[in-house]
């Protein structure tokens, strides 16, 4: 709750200092000068609802989303020696990590890989992939473990919730601008939201969307930095280290699905500055050198 409420308070003050720019800059008026007339700071508070409301659906949805697009079985009951170790497990990091029991559960594909999501630290899922499972040893999937129970304590989910409505907010603020600019003043449009509007706020939405999303996974790739000591704590720095080299040796794991990506153990793409994991090497050296 406190996370949501620094945030709420942050974006409110954001939307107060762009108001206060737009206005210092006498840039409304440029705007109803060109018979454009747009209420900036009616269209602020409206961007921030539909950029946060999406986001915060999203997050609600994650478990949901994430059990189906992945195919996740959740142990409800262990039906082998596996299962029973990885929920022991699961549930003695929940407890040094003084968060509610996670739902566990495990999903079918070969590549090595996990997750975590929910919507608050005391409701989350944490999934492992059955390639995880079997070409792992156990101390390196207590390590991987570790890491995405530390997502969970540190509230990852819905920090980078919060972060994309953020994002979103100011994509959207600014493609409408844009499009109405563009209108007004392109193709001529004297009275309300002609096609060119439509054209160009969509354009403007996936370009700024494209540029804004390397911010996302600049953030994300910092706090997967926290999460490996995290698993470092919980299990033991050799084997964070070990679990990290395992997926080395095996290959960067292919992105999951969606948002997913940022709470997973191992990510990639095909640029860093679009990445929401560092690469391995960088991951391995920073605990190496950490105390």
């Amino acid at each position: 709750m406190m996370r949501i409420i620094l945030f709420l308070a942050t974006n409110i003050a954001i939307m107060v200092v762009v108001s206060l720019v737009f206005n210092i800059l006498g840039l409304g008026g440029v705007l109803d000068a060109q018979g454009i007339n747009l209420n900036l700071t009616a269209l602020l508070i409206m961007s921030a609802v539909i950029g946060v409301t999406g986001s915060l659906i999203s997050l609600a949805m994650s478990k949901w989303s994430a059990k189906r697009a992945m195919g996740v079985q959740v142990i409800d009951r262990a039906q082998n020696q596996t299962e029973q170790w990885l929920v022991e497990v699961v549930t003695r990091q929940a407890q040094q990590a003084g968060i509610g029991m996670p739902e566990v559960g495990i999903f079918n594909t070969p590549e090595p890989n996990a997750f975590a999501t929910g919507m608050n630290r005391n409701s989350a899922l944490v999934a492992v992939s059955t390639g995880l499972l079997h070409s792992m040893s156990p101390d390196e999937v207590e390590a991987v473990i570790g890491h995405e129970i530390t997502h969970v304590a540190n509230g990852d989910m819905v920090t980078m919730a919060l972060m994309q409505g953020v994002v979103n907010t100011f994509v959207y603020f600014f493609a409408t601008v844009i499009g109405h600019v563009v209108d007004r003043t392109v193709f001529q449009n004297e009275r309300g939201q002609g096609m060119g509007y439509y054209l160009v706020q969509m354009a403007a939405q996936i370009a700024l969307g494209f540029l804004a999303s390397m911010l996302v996974a600049w953030f994300s790739r910092r706090r997967e930095f926290k999460a490996d000591a995290g698993g470092a704590r919980l299990a033991g720095r050799d084997k964070m280290i070990n679990a990290l080299r395992a997926l080395q040796r095996g290959h960067e794991a292919p992105n999951l699905p969606g948002q997913l990506a940022a709470f997973g153990i191992n990510g990639g793409g095909f640029s860093k500055l679009f990445m929401s994991h560092p690469p391995l090497e960088e991951r391995i050296a920073a605990l190496q050198h950490s105390h």
